[in-house]
This record gives C-alpha cells, sequence and structure tokens, in this order.
C-alpha cells in the first residue's frame, strides 16, 4: 500500500533508476513546511500485543502526541516499537505492518516512517538472543565474531520491519565509575575501534543503519557521572576519543551517527558544528544522518542552558548538523517550523538535513514504488488471523545461541590461578554470593529483559537464561553443591537477621571442598542497579556488603574461586593474593553461564583479556592503562593507581614461549613501515589461543605521550605443540599523534614495540628508528599493521 497515489507517471522521486540524492531534491520540491518538518521527527510507540497498530509511548519528558494531527504530513520515525513493552515478535510485527500501512496512507506521498530498536546485546525484544555486553565484546578481542553476531542481531532486526538500530557504543572507558561502562568496548581507542568497526560491518551487511554513539566524550565526564560536563583537552580527545569513530566511518561505512549529551568545556555535542559537520561530514566524508539522542535537542534548553527555548534549540541543534529528532516531536516539529516562519531559521537548513534523511529513505526502499510493508518474517502469511501468528517468528535460533554461546566462551577471563582450576569433579562444592542463583546476572542495562521486562512483572523472561547454581550442576554431576546466598548484589544480607546471611555462607564453606564466590553486579537503569545507564559508582569497592562476604569466606581457609558477573572492573581486595582462583565475565548473555562453568571445569580453555584494567585499589579513578609517565606510582603521591591486572591480562589453562625475534627493517622513514617477525608456539597439553598485542612506546616526543598504547593484536589458536612464525609489518602511521599545532604528525626518533601478552607483560621488546622529517597525516592514514600467521612444523619430541 502506498498512500495517496495520483494516476499518471511516477513522480521524479519514485524513480529508481536516479540517484537516492537526486530522489530526496524531486521530492523536496514538491514538499510544504510542515511536511518537511514532520520527516525530521519521530514518535515513540509500542507495538500492540494482538496485532493491532502501534500506541504511542507515554515518556517521562513528554505526553505522547497525537497521531492524527501529525500522519496527514507524515513522520520521519517510529521509535522502538518492539523495545517498549513485551510483545510476541510475530504479532509486534504485524502491529508494526499496520501502522506503517497507515502511515504511508495518511500522507500525500506515500511514505513509511523508518523504525529504530536499540541492538547493544541483541536486537531489544522480548525472545530474541541476549548477546554478551560490549564490554564482553572486547575481552574477546575477537572482530570477525563480533562481525558475525551484529550479521545476525541485523538480520533477525530486518526480518520484522526494522531499519535502523542504535548500537554500537565507541565511548572509550575513562573513569570505571561510570554506569555505562559495560556498554563500552575497552579503556583503549584501537581496540574500540576496531571491535566497533566490526560490529558496524556486520548490521550493515543485513541491511540495519548502524548508529555510532555517543560522539564524542560521554565517557569522559567528571568524577564517572553520567551526563556529567567533560573537561578534556583537544588533544586528549582527538587521540583516544575520535579514533573509534574515525576506523567506524572509514572502514564500516555506518549511516548514522549520535551526538553525545554532554557539553565539552563548555559546548554541548548536540550544537557543536565543528564536530558534527566540520570533522564529521566535510573531513571525514560521512554522508549518513545524524540522529539526536533521546531529547537531546530539548536537554539544549533545560539541562544545557544554551537555548532560551525549544525553537533556539532546535535552530543551534539544526545548524551544528543535527537531521532527526529522537523520540519526538518535541523541538523539530512545531518550534522548528515557527522559527522558519520567524525568519530564525533559514529554510534550506531543513532541506539540507531532509535531503539525508529522504536519501536514506530512498536506499531502504522506502520510496519504492513497489514497496510493500509486509517484512520478511511474515511473507507468505495469513495476516488475517493474528493469533495464528503468535509464535511464527522465532528470534532466539539455534545459530543465534551458537553465537552467543561462542563469543561468552571467548569473553571468559582468567585473571588468577594457583593451580587449582580447572577443578576436577570435587566432592562439595559451596555455591557462594548474590549472584548464585539469580538468572538475570548475566544481562546487561540494555538487554531486553533488564531494560523493559523488569517494568512488566509477571512476564516471562523470553528466552533461557540459566543460573550459575543450574549450570554448575550441570558441569559437575557428581559433585554436591549447596547454594548460599549470603548477601544481596546491592544492599544487607540475604539472612533474616544481621549478618546471618554471611554466618550461613562460612558454615558452608567450611564443609566444601572448594567455593565457588557468585559476586558482581545487578544492571539497572538510574540507580535502580549497580550497573547500567545512571548507576555510577563513588568507587571500585565491590557492591554493598560483597567484600565483607568474600574476606569472611577466604578466611575459612577452603580454597576460593571467586567470579563476577559484573558491569565494570572492580577492586578485589585480598582476593588478588588470596583466592586460589579469579574468573572475571562482563555480563556474558544467555550463554554466559555455561561458558563460565565450562572454565571453571576446563571443558573450555579460557582465552579472553582484559578490555579494562582491574584496580589494585577502589579510589584510584580516573586511571586507565593510557597513562603518561606522570600518571604511574611515585614517590610524590600516597595513592599508587598501578593495578592488580592489567588491561590485556588473562590466563589460561596451558603454555606459550615467545622467541627468536628478526627485525628485518628496524629504521626507516616517517613515511616508511618496520618488518619484523617472531615464533610462537604452545608448549602445553592442550589446544589453546594466545592473544598477540602489540605495544607502541615512544620515549620523547614534542608532547606527552602515554608510556605505551596498543596498535595491534591477533588471536592465534594453536594445538598442542604446534607454532607458528608471526610476521609484523608495522607503518610508520601508527606512530602519530596530535602535535602542539594541533595537527596530527609522526615525528622522527627512537621507538620501542613491546610484543606482549598484556599492557603488563611484554614478550619481546624491539627497538625501532624513525627518521627524516616531520610528517603531517590526515584521516587517509594507516590505521593498522599487518600481522600475518605461518605454520611451523611440529617441535621435535624427546629421542629414543
Amino acid at each position: 500500500m502506498n498512500g495517496h497515489r495520483t494516476p499518471g507517471p511516477e513522480p521524479a522521486w519514485r524513480d529508481t533508476t536516479l540517484t537516492p540524492e537526486a530522489r530526496a531534491d524531486a521530492l523536496i520540491a514538491a514538499m510544504t513546511l510542515r511536511e518537511k518538518t514532520a520527516q525530521l521527527v519521530g514518535v515513540w510507540v509500542g507495538a500492540d500485543a494482538d496485532g493491532d497498530e502501534v500506541a504511542p509511548h507515554q515518556t517521562d519528558m513528554e505526553p505522547p502526541p497525537d497521531l492524527d494531527t501529525l500522519l496527514p504530513y507524515g513522520l520521519g520515525q517510529l521509535t522502538r516499537p518492539f523495545g517498549t513493552a513485551p510483545v510476541d515478535p510475530a504479532l509486534g510485527a504485524l502491529s508494526l505492518l499496520r501502522t506503517q500501512q497507515r502511515i504511508a496512507a495518511g500522507n500525500r506521498f506515500g511514505i513509511p516512517a523508518l523504525a529504530h530498536e536499540e541492538c547493544l546485546a541483541g536486537f531489544a525484544a522480548w525472545g530474541a538472543t541476549a548477546y554478551p555486553v560490549p564490554l564482553s565484546w572486547g575481552a574477546a578481542f575477537n572482530p570477525e565474531l563480533v562481525r558475525a553476531m551484529a550479521a545476525a542481531i541485523g538480520r533477525d532486526l530486518r526480518a520484522v520491519g526494522v531499519h535502523q538500530g542504535l548500537a554500537p557504543v565507541l565511548d572509550v572507558v575513562r573513569d570505571a565509575r561510570w554506569g555505562r561502562v559495560e556498554e563500552t568496548i575497552g579503556e583503549d581507542p584501537y581496540l574500540v575501534a576496531t571491535i566497533a568497526t566490526a560490529y558496524v560491518q556486520g548490521l550493515e551487511s543485513a541491511g540495519i543503519v548502524a548508529t555510532l554513539k555517543h560522539f564524542a566524550g560521554y565517557s569522559a565526564s567528571r568524577a564517572g557521572r553520567n551526563l556529567a560536563p567533560v573537561s578534556m583537552g583537544p588533544r586528549e580527545r582527538a587521540d583516544v576519543i575520535l579514533p573509534p569513530f574515525e576506523m567506524a566511518v572509514r572502514e564500516g561505512r555506518p549511516r548514522s551517527v549520535m551526538p553525545a549529551y554532554t557539553d565539552t568545556d563548555g559546548l554541548p555535542a548536540t550544537a557543536d558544528e565543528a564536530l558534527l559537520t566540520e570533522l564529521l561530514r566535510e573531513n571525514w566524508g560521512f554522508t549518513g544522518t545524524v540522529v539526536a539522542d533521546y531529547f537531546g535537542i530539548a536537554f539544549l534548553e533545560t539541562l544545557h542552558g544554551v537555548a532560551e527555548d525549544r525553537s533556539d534549540a532546535a535552530a543551534q541543534a539544526l545548524a551544528a548538523g543535527v537531521d532527526v529528532e529522537l523520540p519526538t516531536v518535541d523541538a523539530f516539529g512545531q518550534p522548528l517550523a515557527d522559527a522558519v516562519i520567524k525568519g530564525t531559521v533559514p529554510e534550506r537548513l531543513i532541506d539540507r538535513a531532509l535531503r539525508r534523511v529522504l536519501a536514506q529513505k530512498a536506499e531502504l526502499g522506502l520510496l519504492d514504488p513497489d514497496w510493500s510493508p509486509v517484512p520478511p518474517a511474515l511473507a507468505g502469511a495469513d495476516l488475517s488471523d493474528p493469533a495464528a501468528l503468535r509464535g511464527l517468528v522465532d528470534l532466539d535460533r539455534p545459530a543465534n545461541r551458537a553465537l552467543a554461546a561462542d563469543l561468552a566462551e571467548q569473553a571468559v577471563v582468567l585473571l588468577r590461578n594457583d593451580g587449582l582450576l580447572p577443578l576436577r569433579e570435587p566432592p562439595r562444592i559451596a555455591l557462594i554470593g548474590p549472584n548464585a542463583d539469580e538468572p538475570t546476572a548475566v544481562l546487561g542495562c540494555y538487554s531486553f529483559p533488564v531494560h523493559v521486562g523488569g517494568q512488566h512483572p509477571g512476564t516471562s523472561l523470553g528466552i533461557e537464561l540459566p543460573t550459575l547454581r543450574e549450570a554448575l550442576a550441570a558441569e559437575f554431576p557428581g559433585s554436591e553443591l549447596r547454594t548460599v546466598r549470603g548477601v544481596t548484589v546491592d544492599g544487607g544480607t540475604a539472612g533474616t537477621e544481621e549478618g546471618a546471611g554471611i554466618a550461613e555462607a562460612v558454615v558452608a564453606a567450611r564443609r566444601a571442598d572448594v567455593v565457588v564466590l557468585a559476586l558482581g553486579d545487578r544492571a539497572g537503569l538510574f540507580g535502580r542497579g549497580t550497573s547500567g545507564e545512571g548507576c555510577d559508582a563513588a568507587s571500585l569497592e565491590l557492591p554493598r556488603r560483597q567484600r565483607q562476604l568474600m574476606e569472611a569466606v577466604l578466611d575459612t581457609g577452603t580454597p576460593v574461586v571467586v567470579t563476577l558477573l559484573a558491569g565494570r572492573p572492580y577492586a578485589l581486595g585480598r582476593a588478588v593474593t588470596e583466592a586460589a582462583g579469579i574468573v572475571q565475565c562482563f555480563f556474558p548473555g544467555e550463554a554466559g553461564t555455561a561458558a563460565l562453568a565450562g572454565v571453571l571445569s576446563g571443558r573450555v580453555n579460557p582465552s579472553g583479556r582484559l578490555p579494562v584494567s582491574v584496580p589494585g585499589h577502589p579510589g584510584v579513578q580516573p586511571s586507565t592503562y593510557l597513562g603518561a609517565r606522570l600518571a604511574q606510582a611515585g614517590e610524590v603521591s600516597s595513592t599508587d593507581p598501578t593495578p592488580a591486572f592489567g588491561f590485556g591480562h588473562g590466563l589460561g589453562y596451558g603454555e606459550f614461549t615467545w622467541s627468536d625475534p628478526e627485525v628485518r627493517t628496524g629504521e626507516t622513514g616517517t613515511d616508511g613501515e618496520f618488518r619484523l617477525a617472531f615464533r610462537l608456539r604452545n608448549t602445553g597439553d592442550r589446544a589453546g589461543t594466545e592473544v598477540v598485542q602489540l605495544y607502541l612506546h615512544d620515549p620523547v616526543a614534542t608532547v606527552v605521550q602515554p608510556v605505551q598504547r596498543l596498535i595491534g593484536y591477533r588471536r592465534i589458536p594453536l594445538d598442542a605443540g604446534a607454532g607458528c612464525r608471526v610476521e609484523l609489518t608495522v607503518p610508520a602511521d601508527l606512530a602519530s599523534f596530535t602535535g602542539r599545532d594541533g595537527r596530527r604528525i609522526v615525528e622522527p626518533g627512537a621507538l620501542e614495540l613491546r610484543i606482549s601478552a598484556s599492557s603488563t607483560d611484554p614478550r619481546l621488546t624491539v627497538p625501532l628508528r624513525l627518521t627524516g622529517p616531520a610528517r603531517p597525516l590526515d584521516h587517509t592514514r594507516r590505521l593498522h599493521p599487518e600481522i600475518t600467521v605461518h605454520d611451523l612444523p611440529p617441535a621435535p619430541g624427546p629421542s629414543r
């Protein structure tokens, strides 16, 4: 159904032989001002549980709009039809289909809306696969697997009629107290860039518009407080915050970007023309749409105080380069139209944004003469009987679950092992802690059961979420398993009297052969959890009384394996030296407890690496491994930021040897490249994976540099006894940084390449030198080393 159609030849904007931009221009020429602004706004809706049309959602910010008033002029976007309330996916797709019919029929051009959803850890819909959170993507150090996961998410979104996904998050962690650390990929720009770019490539490969967020600097807010001001110089912004976005734009080709809520040095990102237009579009060449974070335009007036009313806020955002207001018509609706009528906003700025919006709709097929509202998942189905559709669409298929399991297993990080792990069917296991028997302990705050499901008590989770107790029972069927909660995640003890829960845990620990201590977070929103958006931490102490529980159990003398299902790293106190083992999981998704249990049993050989450092003390934030010399421990300060476990750290069940470094080119010009090689061999008795990490140290530079920074990495799986030759080509471009004049340069001088198992464990150190003049660079510079792996003959066995 294509709305009101005029008999005769198709208009130019329906002509699929024209470019999307030409079609957009033809449509703009035929539109009134009200029709133009209607395409620049969205409406927050919820799909109907019975398959009827969607209903506007009541938000905390404003009352729902009247669709009958809006739809005669058209509508730009539909906000989260699946992610607002629990609804069967097939009936949600039918509800969206019927709404799209109404939207297209309601405006004279027959233009449907673009539908977007959250997809940070999977499609945020009832019954959809809950994948590990982005911090686990970083822990896996595996862009290929993340790309495959994102493609699967994209296919599910596309199948039910969604066009745009609001992911990935490219914020680089600067302060682990920030509640949204779980949504990030890590504390290193190169790791964040490569993993996020892979996610973008996967989502876009499925035909879904990927949205980079939050552009730029949101994670650097003061004291790790959500939406606090950002104090950051232009060099930190250029060398730490922006590189992930730059790589994603260049190599991922995303079609949307979302500005951050925050202001940097007094300038809100939503009103920053230098950021959203000059850098993003004119410098980097981005051609997609810039969509405001929810209510972000209104915040220019209400939170930032840089706009006097909604019309002023709309004018500033539009001029800066924002194209679409989400999720409302609050500023880009009537207030923007009024500003044009008054002459305070030139209509050409609306046309500029509208051209991008309509060109994107043309790319998605929404302007085609044969457009149909029927999504692939409902093709061929009898739409006249909604009840018969229930259960037709499966968003948690076996292939999805297999991907979730692979990623969860590769993201488990073994931090410490005194030799107890893997466990060999211990007769008695005491499973103690607040996350011992909690199904949602594996989920982040943007997973549907947490983000939405918690507001609908009595509704089933929609997916299977085995608890750690269930996973351990399945993994160790011959062991006696006793479970004691001890304390809650976020307050007090689990006993009826003060201390009773901890006392019960101590008794259980003393009677066991080994304790599995299940600590960590509960995801939530705005203070309703210990991790998640608006759940910022005053320090990196374990939440509430978990440290007291841990110390009481350690005091029993029974071997203790500390496990963490968490959204951020925590200071682990005595466990760092006294626990028999420490296993870190960052909200690993629906397959997470099985992955964790598999590592404990040895079924899974752990290969995850820390994407964020684990602090040695709870009060040393902000602190990351990217610190300069003055950020390191020293006699001039009584606080020590040295981590307990540094970025990139992770153990496995086996040993690898690194040997025979060979420098083919150790000196090159500032426009050249270094060539090196070394040998890696698995000397253990089982197959395993090593993660080779390349760090660059620049001892003398014209501006202060971090002591080291990651410039490349590679997961290398090897069978027991197998070896390989790893060849490295490192472009001089990777030594670049932002110089004193604000331009990116490569300087001549000495360098040091650290071929490492982690940021704290260099295995081979190679001196290098750059020669020639300092060379300026731009966004076309080389971004990656080349890492080539060649198999070696098996190591000779003992002579006979």
